[in-house]
This record gives C-alpha cells, sequence and structure tokens, in this order.
C-alpha cells in the first residue's frame, strides 16, 4: 500500500521533468521586407535558442531573399549585423529554415539558389508541423 502511494504521489513529479526535458518548439514566419523585422525576427529566434527551444524558420514574400545564396543585407545596429548574418548565426545553432513552397517558382529561383542549411518547404510537412501541439508560431 505504501508503495502504490509513494509511487501515485511521485508520478506527477516523474511527469512534469519528462516533459520539461522537451524543448519547447517554435516556428517562425517571417514575410517581411523590412531589414529591422526580419533583423528583430532573426535576433529572436537565436535568442530562444539560446534558451533551450527548437527553432524552425519559415520565410516567404520578400523575407525568402534571404535564404538565397547571394543574400547580402544591410547591417543593423547596435551590433552592425545584417538578418543573413543573423539567419546563418541560427542555422549552425542547430535551427532549421525552409522558403515556403509559392517562393521559389515565384522568384524564378531553384533550390540550387538556396543557402547552405535552407531547404524548400513542403506544403502538408509544414502544416503537419504547425499542428504539432504544444508548438508556438510566430509571425513577422
Amino acid at each position: 500500500m505504501k508503495k502504490a502511494l509513494l509511487a501515485s504521489a511521485l508520478a506527477p513529479a516523474l511527469i512534469g521533468t519528462a516533459m520539461a526535458a522537451e524543448p519547447q518548439q517554435i516556428t517562425v514566419t517571417l514575410t517581411s521586407a523590412s531589414p529591422m523585422s526580419q533583423g528583430m525576427a532573426m535576433v529572436l529566434a537565436n535568442q530562444m535558442q539560446e534558451q533551450g527551444a527548437q527553432v524552425d524558420i519559415l520565410l516567404c514574400d520578400a523575407a525568402g531573399a534571404l535564404a538565397l545564396k547571394d543574400a547580402q543585407g544591410e547591417a543593423l545596429k547596435p551590433n552592425n549585423l545584417t538578418p543573413v548574418q543573423l539567419l546563418d548565426a541560427a542555422l549552425k545553432k542547430g535551427a532549421t529554415a525552409s522558403v515556403c513552397a509559392l517562393y521559389l517558382p515565384n522568384s524564378n529561383k531553384t533550390v540550387d539558389d538556396l543557402r547552405e542549411g535552407v531547404t524548400a518547404a513542403k506544403p502538408a510537412d509544414m502544416a503537419a508541423r504547425l499542428l504539432e501541439p504544444g508548438r508556438k508560431v510566430m509571425g513577422f
């Protein structure tokens, strides 16, 4: 009887510990052409990674240009980094990044034009990811 009571008392704590071990899943969707909006989205993506989150970045519309090999961008204060540099930093820390399914065919670009680490999103896969319980989705 005592063992059963102890087990039922410990179960919530053990479940809570197991759940805490799972990183928060975040999807950052970025469509803005604004360098400051792009920069802020990438700064927050990097900060969320540093705080233990698993970050997925979806780039579409004007923001899809960040995914291109030849992307440059405007350096933003206070750290004089471009949104592209911030995207690269997030990728190096384990973020995933993709361009939306509409970006490549509507920009006359191909997957060969994408920078290393960026893929073309598949709508069914992206929709499933966005529907995952507990996933947070942020749009910029």
